[in-house]
């Protein structure tokens, strides 16, 4: 079967590395599936006239309900989504995307949740349509750098400090976007730093949004104690989250977090804000930490640098979780088994 996978693919961010994934487990299964940028078409017509080609498509798949989804609604072959996060959680809130959405979800031959939390907001904002709403948690798998130098990362992100083994560096993971708040910290972070010099925020991801990333920047250039990292490969940045005190999430919203879920796997703690798609994957004080404003962040930082205890049982039972309910193999099965009924 030649499949069509339309998802939003800027480079080295969590869509990205989930839609490849998602590419080699309905490749493994003999199925040929085309992998393109929902940024490349203009509109539906656009997505039907590549369907059209000659061999022709004869299934098609997308992950994110408006960005992606919309652009199938004048094709004709089936097709299934995936629900992105933001779809959910954000886009619904405006009527015309919403409208949208329903239509995608109507002609959808299935749609994937990655929690329970995200069918049951599909559910009651859009048009129920509960019986083809399938939840399959995402699959993780970390592969770390051996040609990683934590010295060289710290320094090239700004940090000058010799021994940088002696700090306590929190890593902020996500892309520079407003719904992921990589400022929400920062001011608090600092006088925080200010107070002890050994902790210290580094920020890394793509710069998504060339405007916020401006922002961002300004921001951090005259903040002390937080840095910027240029965004590196997978491999590297598991690397530096394996070596890093904490890996931090302060996102607005969330589907799923492919960071914590990593962060996890690789025995790291983490802190996340307490949002719906964070608390999902969080348990408060048994896979991770769980804050709702900067202050309490920096509380339950200082509780996991005091508390060894406490650390060694977030990261144990984090990477137990991880194992337990994120893995490849039921992912790839469900997945195989989901793109048949388009056959």
């Amino acid at each position: 079967m030649k499949l069509l996978f339309l998802a939003c693919l800027s480079p080295k961010t969590g869509n990205y590395t989930t839609a490849e994934r998602i590419r080699s487990h309905i490749e493994s299964a003999g199925h040929t599936c085309e992998l393109r940028d929902a940024a490349d078409f203009q509109s539906p017509a656009d997505v039907a006239n590549l369907i059209s080609q000659n061999p022709p498509f004869e299934g098609a798949l997308a992950i994110h309900l408006f960005r992606a989804g919309r652009l199938l609604l004048d094709i004709h072959v089936p097709f299934g989504v995936i629900f992105g996060g933001t779809d959910i959680n954000e886009d619904v809130k405006v009527e015309q995307k919403r409208l949208v959405m329903e239509q995608v979800l109507l002609k959808a031959r299935f749609a994937v949740a990655f929690t329970d939390k995200l069918k049951e907001e599909a559910e009651l904002f859009l048009l129920s349509q509960s019986s083809k709403i399938y939840v399959q948690p995402q699959g993780i798998q970390t592969d770390v750098s051996e040609k990683f130098c934590w010295t060289e990362f710290l320094r090239s992100s700004g940090v000058s400090r010799e021994h940088v083994d002696e700090l306590h560096v929190f890593l902020l993971v996500c892309g520079l976007r407003r719904v992921k708040d990589p400022l929400y910290l920062v001011e608090v972070f600092s006088e925080w730093h200010c107070e002890n010099p050994l902790n210290v925020l580094v920020i890394i991801g793509p710069k998504i949004d060339p405007v916020f990333t401006v922002e961002v920047e300004a921001v951090v250039k005259r903040t002390a104690g937080v840095f910027l990292a240029q965004e590196r490969s997978q491999q590297e940045l598991h690397a530096a989250m394996k070596r890093c005190f904490s890996v931090v999430n302060s996102s607005v919203s969330e589907g799923m977090s492919a960071a914590i879920l990593e962060a996890m796997d690789l025995g790291v703690p983490v802190l996340a804000r307490d949002i719906p798609g964070n608390a999902a994957l969080v348990q408060h004080e048994f896979t991770g930490l769980l804050y709702s404003s900067p202050q309490e962040f920096v509380h339950q930082s200082q509780r996991l640098l005091s508390d060894q205890e406490l650390r060694e049982r977030v990261v144990r039972n984090g990477k137990l979780y991880v194992e337990e309910h994120h893995g490849l193999k039921q992912e790839r099965e469900i997945y195989q088994q989901l793109v048949d009924t388009l056959l």
